[in-house]
């Protein structure tokens, strides 16, 4: 019983340090957007995701320095090196220099929860994407009740949102094999 009231001393320990700021909380190895983001929906996050893979161009899986600066520039709003350097260090949280996927989501995150300052290059970002932060809205920023509603039914959204991308694929699918079959059909009548 020693050791566990130790144990416990240690962790009750560095929660009160978490707390007034004197250590940071450690983070999970796995990352899913879809639980640490709850606000967006399954097509948003995909979005995002294809948005920062298409300028990844280093394929790491991060946004370094020179990227944010091709992105800035092909959505019509590019930034100073500085500009650039204080939009990573707004949403850095690993201090490495770069945007991770989940550095990237929090822009968003922040931009419809109104963190973002007005003149930050974040927020242009924001605004400039596909995904219009602040028409979606957060949930909790909204009506009570609207959110209540959004948390209950949030799990048969995602099932919806799986349902109607297996179907989709179904549907390609189906025109594949009827493409092939009128290919087939065409090259015997070539054939013979």
């Amino acid at each position: 019983t020693a050791s566990a009231g130790a144990e416990l001393s240690a962790k009750l320990c560095r929660r009160q340090d978490i707390n007034e700021g004197a250590a940071h909380p450690r983070r999970a190895a796995v990352f899913n957007p879809y639980t640490e983001f709850k606000e967006f929906s399954r097509r948003q996050i995909k979005d995002m995701e294809r948005m920062f893979r298409l300028y990844d161009s280093g394929r790491d899986g991060y946004i370094d320095l020179m990227e944010l600066k091709l992105m800035m520039e092909k959505l019509g709003a590019p930034q100073t090196h500085l500009g650039l350097k204080n939009m990573i260090k707004e949403v850095d949280e690993d201090f490495d220099g770069k945007l991770s996927f989940r550095e990237f989501l929090l822009i968003f995150h922040k931009a419809a929860a109104g963190e973002l300052e007005e003149d930050s290059g974040l927020l242009t970002l924001a605004k400039l994407s596909e995904i219009d932060v602040s028409i979606e809205g957060v949930k909790g920023a909204k009506n009570f009740f609207e959110a209540k509603v959004q948390a209950l039914s949030s799990a048969s959204k995602f099932e919806a949102e799986i349902k109607a991308e297996q179907d989709e694929r179904k549907r390609e699918e189906e025109e594949r094999k009827h493409r092939r079959a009128a290919f087939r059909e065409l090259k015997s009548a070539f054939t013979q």
